[in-house]
């Protein structure tokens, strides 16, 4: 089996996408970044929007997302302190490529059972 898997590491176009799945394969990478699309947020305002994550998963996916260069966080000297996520450059041309995901699991994917 380890030869298929270099043979599709040698083929173009497929050199890099490990990489970007080690980025979508955070829990809750699409959410958030669906989230940060609509602007930038204050963890608090982010963990109300998306209610379904609990806070220590949230940290850990932003903490991904900030590592692979997707958000950037910014504090501010305030007292308490405060602090905003929002997408990067690299983040907002990731979203393109969401957005592409979406349009192919709409023509491709499996609907949802009701």
């Amino acid at each position: 089996m380890e030869p298929v898997k270099e043979d599709f590491q040698e083929k173009p176009g497929f050199n890099h996408i490990c990489s970007v799945l080690q980025i979508l394969g955070a829990k809750w990478a699409f959410l958030v970044i669906a989230q940060l699309a609509q602007g930038p947020k204050r963890f608090n305002q982010l963990h109300r929007d998306a209610a379904i994550i609990k806070t220590q998963s949230l940290t850990d996916v932003l903490r991904h997302l900030e590592s692979s260069g997707i958000v950037r966080r910014e504090v501010f000297p305030t007292v308490p302190v405060t602090v905003e996520y929002s997408l990067t450059e690299k983040g907002m041309d990731f979203l393109a490529s969401l957005k592409e995901m979406e349009k192919w699991a709409e023509k491709w994917g499996v609907e949802q059972s009701s």
